[in-house]
């Protein structure tokens, strides 16, 4: 029970126009027992509009709350994932070529090309660089022995877009043999990171074959060992 001061504070407070909710949380007594007490008050036109802005003040608020609870609890997924990512690395024996071919063979499995000469395409820099190192240090080959073609939208520069690929690969310019526009983005605005996709190819097959005969035989080997 609620001393009739309580009772008698919380309805001169309503009438002034405070919301329930900051009643219940000045003198801690339930909404649902302050609803009760509160519903022969009527409020003024203009009290009922400051409520309504505060309630949408409030809802702000909340939603920036939530927000940057969200993010917070993001970045620490983020650096959970990477500390478990980190610590996988340090079980694994990056000199030994099995690993690397591996690692090569998987990833040619999805992006690779599947006829023809050996090669990828990707508009992800890191994906062609651990193609092409793990490359020239799995078959002693060079970088120009490499040969790149752009796919890019119409709006980029060929020769801006040749000079980034070149330096992020480490593949002589002269190596880069066509450059492809796509006319379907004619007249749409190219986000300033999309550096286009480049395509890196070399003549030889007997590589492609190796690998996806490796990816092949590991995928099957793991799913034989949980049937």
């Amino acid at each position: 029970m609620y001393s009739g001061s309580s009772k008698e504070k919380a309805l001169n407070l309503r009438r002034q126009g405070v919301s329930i909710r900051k009643i219940s949380d000045r003198l801690n007594i339930p909404k649902s027992t302050l609803s009760g007490w509160f519903k022969n008050i009527q409020l003024t036109q203009k009290q009922k509009e400051k409520l309504k802005g505060e309630w949408q003040k409030g809802l702000v608020k909340a939603r920036e709350k939530a927000k940057e609870w969200h993010i917070a609890e993001k970045e620490k997924r983020i650096s959970i994932a990477k500390d478990k990512a980190k610590e996988t690395l340090t079980k694994i024996h990056l000199g030994d070529k099995s690993v690397l071919k591996l690692a090569l063979a998987l990833l040619y499995l999805g992006e690779g090309f599947k006829t023809g000469d050996t090669g990828m395409g990707n508009s992800n820099p890191i994906i062609l660089k651990f193609f092409i190192e793990s490359i020239i240090k799995l078959y002693d080959l060079d970088y120009t022995d490499f040969y790149c073609d752009l796919h890019l939208r119409s709006d980029q520069d060929e020769k801006e877009l040749t000079e980034y690929w070149s330096k992020s690969l480490k593949i002589p310019k002269d190596n880069f043999k066509h450059t492809f526009f796509d006319k379907r983005t004619l007249g749409k605005r190219t986000y300033s990171h999309y550096k286009g996709v480049c395509l890196v190819r070399i003549g030889r097959v007997q590589i492609s074959r190796e690998l996806m005969f490796l990816s092949a035989y590991f995928c099957d080997k793991v799913s034989e060992q949980n049937e």
